[in-house]
């Protein structure tokens, strides 16, 4: 078995979402009198992916009173047919189990999947791109979603607002005729141990604010990104430049190649779960 990270899930987040799916016991188990009977059950990939959620779907059957032994750590590339976890126990901790862990790991595996596709892409055009996911997770889910990103290799672009800097132009808005070098410096006497990212939607807008510590370029093309890059050197710029809005593997390897070193994707939030095959085994009598 392979060494595993604890659950990033606390047990009382976990007790509710198997709560949500047996809010008041499984009818059918329960119906049919099989509860008590023993039986196992085991997750392989059916698509090839990255695994994430492993240790979470394991917690759940151990807090539904079976044996879980996972196979796998989350991050893992796993090919069809590849054991993931399986658990022994009564039937019906099993079947509590069943689904709400099944589910967890093809959401999260189809998150980091497409994570790690999107980092592939962009270390094709620059070895050391780095792709960051934003905070576009579906609200209530973002320890997951950051797990998922950080198993397919990426890392977080911000995990809220509490913790970064990024200018954007709903902020500037606001400022009157205030002048970038005013708000940079502001900002950094304010907060002189943080970073400062300035989101612009123009090459003149990145030229205006080109002394900024990160220039996010906002749904620029590659050509546009490399047009960017190169007047920005000439101008003496030394911010790092990342490229945001409509970032995914078919486009990333463009975008690393034009200069940008740091790709933000929303793309992953989006992705298809990938298919999880669950099989049940009972003890020869």
């Amino acid at each position: 078995m392979t060494d595993l990270t604890p659950p990033i899930l606390s047990d009382d987040a976990l007790h509710q979402l198997l709560a949500e799916d047996v809010p008041f016991g499984d009818l059918t188990t329960e119906s049919l009198g099989i509860g008590a009977q023993p039986g196992g059950i085991r997750f392989f990939a059916r698509d090839p992916m990255v695994v994430c959620g492993v240790e979470e779907a394991a917690r759940m059957f151990a807090l539904c009173g079976a044996e879980a032994k996972p196979q796998v750590a989350s991050g893992t590339e796993a090919a069809p047919e590849t054991l993931l976890l399986e658990a022994q126990g009564r039937a019906d901790a099993l079947h509590r189990g069943w689904k709400t862990a099944q589910t967890l790991m093809e959401w999260c595996g189809g998150i980091a999947s497409s994570a790690a596709a999107i980092v592939a892409a962009a270390r094709r055009g620059y070895p050391n791109a780095m792709v960051a996911g934003t905070r576009k997770n579906v609200p209530g889910n973002r320890r997951l979603a950051v797990k998922a990103f950080k198993a397919g290799g990426a890392v977080m672009h911000r995990n809220g607002l509490s913790e970064t800097l990024l200018i954007f132009a709903e902020h500037r808005q606001f400022l009157d005729d205030e002048a970038p070098a005013e708000t940079l410096a502001k900002l950094r006497r304010q907060c002189p141990e943080k970073r400062v990212v300035v989101e612009v939607g123009s090459p003149q807008e990145a030229l205006r604010w080109a002394d900024t510590d990160v220039l996010q370029l906002e749904k620029f093309s590659p050509e546009q990104v490399a047009e960017t890059v190169a007047a920005l050197a000439e101008r003496g710029s030394r911010a790092v430049i990342g490229a945001a809005g409509g970032i995914n593997a078919k486009n990333a390897e463009a975008y690393a190649r034009a200069g940008a070193r740091l790709l933000v994707t929303t793309a992953p939030h989006l992705a298809p779960p990938r298919d999880v095959q669950v099989r049940f085994t009972r003890p020869a009598a």
